[in-house]
């Protein structure tokens, strides 16, 4: 594995990239957004990106963003400070797939990029019996990991993709924010419950007509989500 590690303050690279290279995976770094975003062009196999928030200049949100958006399979991990819930919710706002609060610890941060890791990994595995879900007007092209409707694809990230097959799989029944916290981040994930509901605003953004009035990702208000299947969707 091949990791992008984004972070302005020598020591806490040097800290970070060595913790990374005892585990065996190669490290490029960078001390500024600009230049992270020249690596990412050159490096075409970075599978994993570790960015800082507070950089000169660029800022990691933007970083992230932009990573994302060129980008969509990528695993993000955000360094925030602890203390600001702000970061937090920014970072996953932006495409971050997790985040990790400094000060923190190298047995933190390798378990988050490792479990990271493990969810990319398995977009390998196919499924045994069939290879695709109809959502229609959408198909969730499971081997492929792929959202397509009239033949375009709606390009999701890993954990997007993964929602959306929990939910599509599960169609017309309401889904709890723990039980896709647990299926999607997995049950050692110790982040908090807003981490699903910033995806499913993303995926809103990505596939209805009008988000604020969802037809197809419906809220279960103080529970959770529901795919709502085999309804008219008249202009979706």
């Amino acid at each position: 594995m091949k990791v992008l590690l984004l972070e302005d303050e020598k020591s806490i690279r040097d800290f970070v990239r060595i913790n990374l290279k005892r585990e065996g995976w190669a490290v490029v770094e960078a001390e500024t957004g600009e230049e992270a975003l020249e690596l990412a062009d050159r490096e075409p196999d970075i599978e994993i990106a570790i960015l800082d928030v507070m950089l000169p200049g660029m800022d990691g949100f933007e970083v992230c963003g932009r990573l994302r958006q060129k980008y969509p399979r990528l695993g993000i991990i955000m360094l925030t400070a602890k203390s600001q819930e702000r970061d937090k919710v920014m970072g996953l706002e932006f495409g971050a797939d997790d985040y990790v609060g400094k000060p923190f610890s190298p047995a933190e941060l390798l378990a988050r990029v490792k479990a990271l890791y493990r969810r990319l990994s398995s977009a390998a595995v196919p499924p045994v019996e069939k290879n695709e879900l109809d959502l229609s007007p959408f198909t969730l092209l499971l081997d492929e990991r792929k959202l397509v409707k009239q033949d375009q694809e709606i390009v999701l990230t890993p954990k997007e993709f993964a929602i959306i097959k929990l939910l599509g799989e599960n169609a017309n029944k309401a889904i709890s924010r723990d039980e896709i916290l647990t299926a999607v981040w997995g049950q050692f994930f110790i982040g908090d419950l807003k981490i699903v509901d910033v995806n499913i605003r993303r995926i809103r953004q990505k596939i209805e007509r009008d988000p604020a009035h969802p037809a197809f990702l419906e809220t279960v208000w103080g529970y959770g989500y529901l795919w709502r299947k085999d309804v008219s969707h008249e202009g979706n």
